[in-house]
């Protein structure tokens, strides 16, 4: 099992990014770089690649509402090559407002939208001929009329050839529709707030549709997941800085109705305890949406405690199926996240 985490945005990205480098000596295998509402992932991403040498580089997560399947396969070939062949692209949907409200981009069929941009990705990354596409959502070229479109079209392929013919694809998915898409169409998956031990009863049904469905050349599905990481006495303590976020997503992260987190929750078991956290937050009681998250729900979700805990909590991930420990490293006194990450570096080899 490898070990990954994401570049934090919440401070001064631009000084994370910097201590990549670090974190790459210690042994961290990959960085998702994210993209929210603030700055763009591929300009960070191009900025690691210069700077490092080993470590895998994910955009986490671009939408595929937000660029087309073409640009997104462009920016994806470009750090590929600025970085020797480390790219992971890391796609979702994200949320209606988001996509509407600031990109002003219709939310429909977030499914399918997905799943034909991997597809016209990966034609383009092949090159083996110009690349046509008529699909739910993505249509190449476009009919005349369509859209106001001239009909003078013609089907292209990337000018450049890419470092790889196939960029490891990763999609963020929740829901059964999505998680089974990611299962049969992506190279990994993307889970948030992913607990081993209910991942079979949430998930298994559309993990095991998808995997009937997945072609054999890509291999097995990998998948990221974990969460915020604290070892020693004072773990319990640095746990509770995860329960903010936990209010935040459940809470806020989409409209009642159309918030993927709030249901996960729901389907852990947490109905009712979901619904009252989102109605705090909504009402802009943030304080008391964070106090409602369950106790258990915090602890399962993080990697919080005495080091045998914590590696009790490393094994279960890698029985899950994880291939990817996603970690949220928060250092003791005096411990650095690098050397964290090295601790926990050999309790996945």
């Amino acid at each position: 099992m490898q070990i990954s985490m994401q570049l934090r945005y919440d401070g001064d990205i631009v000084a994370a990014a910097r201590n990549v480098t670090e974190l790459e000596k210690a042994g961290l295998d990959l960085i998702w770089v994210p993209e929210a509402y603030g700055f763009d992932a591929p300009s960070f991403m191009g900025f690691i690649a210069a700077r490092t040498e080993r470590i895998g580089i994910g955009s986490g997560i671009l939408s595929a509402f937000t660029r087309t399947p073409a640009v997104l396969a462009m920016t994806a070939a470009g750090v590929d090559a600025l970085s020797g062949g480390r790219c992971h692209l890391g796609v979702g949907a994200s949320g209606p407002q988001v996509v509407e409200g600031l990109h002003g981009v219709p939310y429909c069929a977030p499914v399918a939208r997905t799943r034909e941009t991997i597809d016209v990705m990966r034609a383009l990354w092949r090159r083996e001929k110009p690349v046509t596409y008529d699909g739910r959502t993505v249509r190449m070229p476009l009919p005349k009329g369509e859209g106001g479109a001239l009909g003078l079209g013609i089907p292209m392929r990337l000018l450049t050839e890419p470092v790889r013919p196939d960029v490891p694809v990763w999609v963020a998915a929740l829901g059964p529709k999505n998680v089974r898409m990611a299962a049969g169409t992506a190279d990994g998956w993307l889970p948030m707030f992913f607990v081993p031990e209910w991942c079979e009863q949430v998930w298994g049904p559309s993990l095991a549709a998808g995997a009937a469905a997945r072609d054999p050349r890509l291999g097995p599905l990998r998948i990221s997941a974990g969460g915020l990481l604290a070892i020693g006495p004072d773990a319990a303590r640095a746990r509770e800085l995860a329960r903010g976020q936990l209010a935040l997503f459940i809470g806020g992260m989409g409209a009642p109705g159309h918030n993927f987190y709030h249901d996960l929750v729901c389907r852990y078991g947490y109905a009712r305890e979901a619904a009252a956290i989102q109605r705090l937050y909504l009402a802009g009681d943030r304080a008391g949406a964070a106090a409602a998250v369950p106790d258990a729900l915090l602890e399962a979700t993080t990697l919080c405690g005495p080091e045998s805990y914590v590696k009790d909590r490393v094994a279960a991930y890698r029985a899950a199926g994880v291939t990817h420990l996603q970690v949220v490293p928060v250092p003791g006194e005096g411990e650095t996240e690098a050397q964290l990450i090295a601790k926990v570096k050999e309790w996945c080899s």
